[in-house]
């Protein structure tokens, strides 16, 4: 071996082996106990980042140490190739979002390749490619022809410039993120999987999920949002509204039922249609609220504004007429799109109650009394013994919600019923580089799923879009088509599938990707699935990891899979943070510097406390850390650090500086000691090497220095074996091998026993670190005499006589305070180690002129003794 590390050519050396060898190429081995290990896949932006390289490590490390366990291992890579990205690339270079994308998956596969990760390539998948997505359509025709999947008109966020929907998150302002134009709130005809129906089942089922955080469980559980309540009928006021009908509502709070002063209804409800005939003013509210946002988020942050109808309905327990407003903060996609108001004990209903003078009635004896005062406070929405509430006063809300609720059953206008915040998913989107939803729309016929054997419904791909709505609606050669029932000209289908909907069953398609029988070969996801490891970022808590949960038993009931859950085990790994620079200009607006290009004084903590921009010398901001962005100007090219040090340099920091699962803070220096130790590795090994390999010793006669080695290797083992194995707690196994090298590299080498022992102990220190810096560890491994290749090399165990210690270090106390230590036999008694410590020279003089009250002796640690 040469006498310098040289990353770059150890680094070839041995991913050059694993490419020859296909060393990570997997079977399924019916006698072979499967893991399979999977970091979400990345969208092709174009090159990685510090976010890649931490989440792709992890799992890379997670991946090898199971292999090192016996495990057949699969660690498949793919890509999330469709959406709005490339398409907005597109538009701007004025390429074809094809060419875009499979231009970034070629630079970024390059780049995963550079981190030595143990993926089997063999595997990989490509989202936007018909082989992919044709049995994500085969799949929605079946589902479509059950019920699962259906069409009805949503509304949704409409850029009237763009043509086009909007995502909530592309609403700023009011206006679209691209045209600037004011957003409208739009139904148009939409595709929603019926997610509802599972509602209950992707509840209860997060009970089985122990290997999740608890965090993601109940983010997802809040989501899904079961409530218990009631649904209450609201009789139409006939002489107002001119026909009999009732006005629904759901409401968790039955109790407060005889404090409801008003009900509100979205700017789309059929009453406030109906109001809005022969009323301009009215008309005009209607269409500024159906302007506003779509989500619950912009009605929460939102101005409260309403107008009156006209229109009233009646109590359904006291008969009273209550005013029908138009609120713009009721949706009409929540429930019935319609609320009832109790302003004394809801803060919404407040905000609109005192805004227009509306009634407000307290029917809740609450922390803060009977009353309802300005301004809002949180007891109001307490629950409480009823007031004012006429033969339900006194009643808890339990006993309420019974009373109230058989009262309005017997009159026919209520009933128990269980809710769920969850709506189904609509996953129409009117934009062009996404899966193509597989229906034709025939006069004769109505919708028609395309034929199997027409599948898949192929998106072509040499397109450029100009952003004024999808290309596809446009292209008479993509949407005119005969119908498959009658043969009449009929008229594809031109929106595209959200391209959740290829995230959400990828890692089913991992395990057979280039089969051609059907979605998935069958024998093949029963030996794989569910997944035993998936690694992914804290913010895909919901939609991404609920939407996968829902496929797999999509998947699961059309007897593609036999599990009800995709995955076993989530971890959540934390951001890659750094420092930010800035200067404000005097209009607010911000210029962030890269911290390369600043010079930093820090005080004797290491904490900056002022920095100036290199090329001026004049005074930054300090921001502060922050997740690493191009906004912020922070980030650090992983390419850049990987030519400079070494991918294992990169993978050692990123594992080194932080547990997974929090924050990692980017640190120059911390990159430098990542490399530094590994030289140390490098050059202990080769000292070692360059004296030739050394034949086994024989352990059992050893002396106590050579005992206390032996024992440093296994301390190391097992603390490591722990830490990686059961805690995922890379950070402190690596510090435990940084120990284990501190005793290494003061061992003597004088006899072959000494020899044999550092031989051992390098040896350890390769195999735990395998996982993280594997480059290194392949080839230090076969300096140290093995044939074999460390990855198919088992992982270390543990020699419990190694960690029997003779001698036993005691720590002496006196009234608590440390007075000395001595070195006691391991089978030392209590009496005995008493008597030592009170005969201990230094322990002398510090009970001479005392009574010793009492000795305590804690076996193997110390002794203290009680003196006055």
């Amino acid at each position: 071996m040469n006498e310098q590390y040289l990353p770059q050519e150890v680094e070839a050396t041995a991913q050059e082996y694993w490419d020859n060898n296909q060393s990570f190429v997997v079977t399924e081995q019916a006698d072979k106990e499967k893991y399979y290990c999977l970091s979400m896949f990345p969208y092709p932006s174009g090159k990685l980042h510090m976010g890649h390289v931490r989440n792709y490590t992890i799992g890379d490390v997670i991946s090898r140490y199971q292999r090192m366990l016996g495990k057949n291992v699969l660690q498949p890579m793919g890509w999330d190739a469709f959406g709005m990205p490339a398409e907005n690339a597109a538009m701007k270079n004025k390429v074809a979002p094809a060419k875009w994308t499979y231009e970034n998956i070629a630079y970024m596969k390059k780049q995963l390749k550079s981190l030595g990760l143990a993926v089997d390539w063999t595997r990989e998948i490509t989202t936007c490619k018909p082989d992919y997505y044709r049995w994500e359509q085969w799949l929605f025709t079946r589902l479509f022809e059950k019920g699962v999947i259906y069409r009805k008109n949503g509304t949704v966020n409409w850029d009237p410039v763009d043509q086009t929907v909007l995502a909530n998150e592309q609403v700023i302002d009011g206006r679209g993120w691209r045209s600037g134009a004011l957003v409208e709130k739009r139904e148009i005809p939409m595709y929603y999987f019926r997610i509802t129906a599972y509602a209950q089942e992707l509840l209860d089922d997060l009970d089985k999920l122990s290997g999740w955080p608890e965090q993601v469980k109940t983010m997802q559980r809040n989501w899904i949002g079961k409530s218990k309540g009631m649904e209450v009928s609201f009789p139409y006021d006939e002489q107002s509204i001119g026909y009999a009908g009732q006005l629904k509502v759901f409401t968790t709070r039955p109790d407060t039922l005889m404090g409801a002063t008003y009900v509100a209804v979205a700017a789309e409800h059929p009453l406030a249609t109906q109001a809005a005939k022969n009323n301009p003013t009215l008309q005009a509210f209607i269409e500024k609220c159906k302007k506003g946002g779509v989500s619950e988020a912009d009605l929460a942050t939102q101005e409260k504004e309403g107008m009156a109808t006209g229109l009233y309905v009646q109590h359904p327990l006291t008969g009273d007429k209550l005013s029908v407003w138009v609120a713009n903060y009721v949706l009409m996609t929540y429930g019935e799109g319609a609320v009832m108001a109790v302003p004394a004990h809801d803060e919404r209903d407040y905000a609109f109650a005192k805004k227009y003078s509306l009634p407000i009635k307290a029917v809740v004896r609450t922390s803060v009394g009977d009353t309802v005062a300005e301004p809002w406070q949180d007891a109001y929405g307490e629950h409480g013994l009823l007031i004012n509430s006429g033969k339900y006063d006194g009643l808890d809300f339990e006993q309420a919600f019974a009373a109230i609720g058989k009262d309005l059953e017997a009159k026919a206008l209520g009933k128990s019923k269980i809710q769920y915040r969850l709506r189904d998913w609509g996953i129409s989107r009117q934009r062009y580089w996404g899966c193509p939803i597989p229906v034709i729309h025939c006069d004769c016929c109505g919708d028609v799923a395309v034929p199997e054997d027409q599948l898949p419904v192929v998106l072509p791909e040499d397109v450029v879009p100009d952003g004024s709505g999808s290309p596809l609606a446009k292209m008479p050669e993509f949407y005119e088509t005969t119908c498959p029932k009658c043969g009449k000209p009929a008229r594809r289908e031109t929106d595209t599938m959200d391209t959740f909907v290829e995230s959400s069953w990828y890692i089913a398609r991992y395990a057979s990707p280039h089969f051609t029988g059907g979605m998935v070969d069958k024998k093949a996801s029963d030996y794989w699935l569910p997944v035993d490891q998936y690694i992914g970022g804290i913010e895909h808590a919901i939609l991404h990891l609920l939407y996968t949960r829902f496929f797999h038993k999509l998947m699961r009931d059309e007897g593609l899979v036999n599990s009800d859950e995709p995955v076993v085990n989530l971890l959540t790994q934390g951001m890659v943070v750094a420092e930010t620079y800035y200067r404000e200009h005097d209009n607010g607006s911000k210029t962030y510097f890269n911290p390369t290009d600043v010079m930093v004084e820090k005080d004797s903590k290491g904490r900056v406390v002022s920095a100036k921009l290199a090329s001026d010398g004049l005074p930054v901001v300090i921001g502060g850390m922050l997740k690493m962005s191009k906004s912020l100007n922070n980030g650090v090219d992983p390419q850049a650090m990987i030519e400079q040090y070494g991918a294992d340099t990169s993978r050692l920091f990123t594992m080194f500086a932080s547990p997974p699962d929090l924050s990692l803070e980017w640190s120059d220096t911390g990159v430098e000691g990542a490399s530094r130790f590994l030289r140390r590795v490098w050059r202990l090994a080769y000292q070692h090497t360059s004296m030739g390999i050394p034949a086994k010793a024989d352990i059992k006669q050893l002396t106590d220095d050579q005992k206390a080695i032996r024992r440093a290797i296994h301390l190391a083992i097992k603390q490591a074996t722990q830490d990686i194995g059961q805690n995922h707690k890379f950070n402190t196994a690596i510090a435990a091998v940084m120990t284990l090298m501190n005793v290494l590299e003061k061992a003597s080498v004088t006899t072959a026993v000494d020899r044999a022992l550092l031989q051992e102990g390098l040896e350890t220190v390769i195999l735990i670190l395998a996982p993280i810096t594997p480059h290194i560890c392949h080839v230090l491994w076969q300096a140290l005499g093995h044939d074999k290749s460390v990855i198919d090399a088992n992982w270390p165990v543990v020699d419990e006589t190694a960690l029997v210690q003779d001698v036993l270090t005691i720590v002496i106390q006196v009234n608590g305070k440390l007075r000395g230590d001595m070195q006691v036999s391991a089978n030392a008694t209590k009496e005995e180690l008493e008597k030592s410590a009170l005969e201990h020279p230094t322990v002398q003089k510090f009970i001479e002129s005392v009574t010793v009250r009492k000795v305590i002796v804690v076996p193997g640690k110390l002794v203290n003794i009680v003196a006055n």
